[in-house]
């Protein structure tokens, strides 16, 4: 057989023990015929084959963003974004700016919506109130996401629509801030932001599929050929109308709400049920808060806040019961786990888990397993229970680029505690298997600064200093890209057909103007993507 693509003149690192680095590779359609050096890919192309001269290029494997929200994402793209604000006042400013496009919209219905603030940012730990968003506009309903996504700053408008008031209770596993009166402040906790945002019109799948669209090529421009989607079932029907509109061109394992359980086994959805472009994953539970707002669940309380453990949002019985039922139906489970107590009870879930997997196969049942359980963050785990994700073969699903976004938060919430927190090489090296993500929109999709944190553990400015923070949790570059592709493969049941530059697999490569390999590791955020190439065809190119 020929190839209808070969690329030469390369560095390819190809994540294949067997072959670990070559020159050129030769591709048959959507698949990899061939890997080796110029000489002997050159001969493999058919006549009328593109030739591509790499001309020193970097090559991966498709890099995967194991954790992303596509569906805010993509919409994230179109609303007021509070990343990066140093003060209340530039956020305010922000938000003020962005306020007339509301007016223009035919999607908002008079609702401002946007993410991204962090009051650790703006050098105060207080949070904001509603007043400072009345003072903007008591016509439009304002409704912000904190960065980690569990709070929400909201005005005045969008509190009485919710109807949230002195007397409306909070609601199961979430928290109305009050002030000294009992009256709301304008900040919402867990799952009372929901109280809001069900207020809120929702886009049009076809509205969705447009914002999917823009989406969609900006990953390819920053090189991402495939994610682990974490939103509803909203995000699915727009990705299905991308599928059969032919317009799919990344790799979707489309994870499900557990409050989407009983109808996704009523219809007998499994995990790995789909193809290579769009597939089922795993059922998402939610375990408890974030460290932002101080919800996520700790074993000993927060810094300077003796009564403040943290908040639960599934108790560990309800946790058992829905998992239980997942994995029996041939649902793998992955739970998001931020508090060293909440990744130590999804553990204990997990474990019992496995056990009742065993007597299922025993018993010729559920022939699928082990499933790939996740936990998703795993953000601070006690030294008591490092050990217990590969002892239980559980995925530890974690995200580099919260390290260095969060490193001074932690040490302000949690102190001492942060040695065992983002602790990616005490992960690694028990054995468990590594996936990484950027949690977008919480943080840019972009993969390049996760791969940065990761080998470095420093912001770009270069801080906290030369050596990182917590330097002992530094990965190599192999390990950090290895958790960007194989260990996507693996997560989702496709190591066969995904994960590294094979020949037999599916020709999905990322390429990199440089060699992340060998270049100081100072300069990886100047690295440029040249290219994105998914199933054999450049989705993304800036070179001839």
């Amino acid at each position: 057989m020929s190839a209808t693509m070969i690329l030469l003149n390369g560095r390819i690192h190809t994540l294949n023990p067997q072959q670990p680095t070559a020159t050129a590779v030769a591709i048959r359609h959507n698949r990899i015929l061939a890997v080796g050096s110029d000489d002997e890919i050159r001969p493999l192309l058919a006549t009328g084959g593109e030739v591509v001269d790499l001309n020193g290029r970097c090559v991966t494997p498709g890099l995967v963003d194991a954790h992303v929200h596509f569906q805010h994402f993509a919409l994230s793209l179109q609303r007021v974004d509070l990343r990066g604000t140093r003060s209340l006042d530039e956020a305010l400013d922000r938000i003020a700016a962005k306020l007339p496009t509301v007016h223009r919209s035919t999607t908002t219905d008079n609702w401002l919506q946007g993410r991204g603030w962090r009051v650790n940012d703006w050098g105060q730990t207080d949070f904001p109130t509603a007043a400072y968003l009345d003072a903007i506009s008591k016509d439009v309903a304002i409704c912000l996401n904190d960065h980690s996504g569990h709070a929400a700053w909201v005005n005045s408008r969008a509190l009485r629509l919710a109807g949230i008031d002195g007397h409306r209770a909070d609601p199961p596993g979430g928290q109305i801030q009050r002030d000294v009166n009992g009256v709301p402040t304008g900040i919402l906790f867990e799952d009372a932001i929901d109280l809001v945002t069900r207020h809120i019109p929702q886009a049009t799948n076809a509205q969705l599929v447009a914002a999917m669209r823009e989406a969609q090529a900006y990953c390819w421009q920053v090189g991402l050929t495939g994610l682990h989607d974490f939103d509803g079932r909203a995000c699915f029907v727009a990705l299905q109308t991308l599928q059969q509109n032919g317009e799919l061109g990344l790799r979707v394992v489309k994870n499900v709400p557990v409050y989407r359980l009983e109808y996704a086994i009523g219809v007998g959805l499994r995990s790995g049920f789909g193809d290579n472009w769009l597939r089922i994953g795993s059922v998402k539970i939610f375990a408890d808060g974030a460290l932002g707002p101080r919800t996520a669940s700790m074993i000993a309380p927060y810094e300077g806040e003796p009564d403040n453990y943290g908040i639960v949002v599934t108790d560990k019985e309800e946790m058992m019961n829905k998992a239980s039922t997942a994995s029996a139906n041939g649902l793998s489970v992955t739970v998001h786990a931020i508090g060293d107590k909440a990744n130590h009870d999804v553990l204990d879930v997990f474990e019992e888990i496995r056990k009742q997997e065993i007597g299922d196969r025993r018993l010729g049942i559920n022939a699928q397993s082990p499933l790939h359980h996740r936990i998703e963050h795993v953000q601070i785990i006690h030294p008591a229970d490092q050990h217990r994700l590969a002892q239980l073969n559980i995925i530890a699903s974690m995200q580099p680029i919260h390290a260095t976004s969060d490193m001074e938060t932690a040490v302000r919430h949690w102190g001492s505690r942060t040695k065992d927190s983002y602790a990616w090489r005490t992960m690694l090296n028990s054995g468990a298997t590594l996936v990484f993500g950027s949690d977008a929109p919480i943080e840019k999709i972009d993969p390049l600064p996760g791969i940065h944190a990761a080998v470095t553990r420093r912001r770009a400015d270069g801080s906290p200093g030369s050596d990182g923070w917590h330097p002992e949790q530094k990965l190599t570059m192999a390990e950090t890209i290895h958790a960007f592709t194989t260990a996507a493969a693996v997560t989702s049941g496709q190591e066969t057909q995904l994960g590294s530059v094979t020949p037999g697999k599916l020709a999905d490569f990322t390429i990199f103007g440089q060699d992340i390999f060998t270049i100081p590791a100072d300069e990886l955020l100047d690295v440029t993507v040249d290219g994105t190439i998914v199933a054999g065809q450049f989705k993304h190119r800036t070179f001839s």
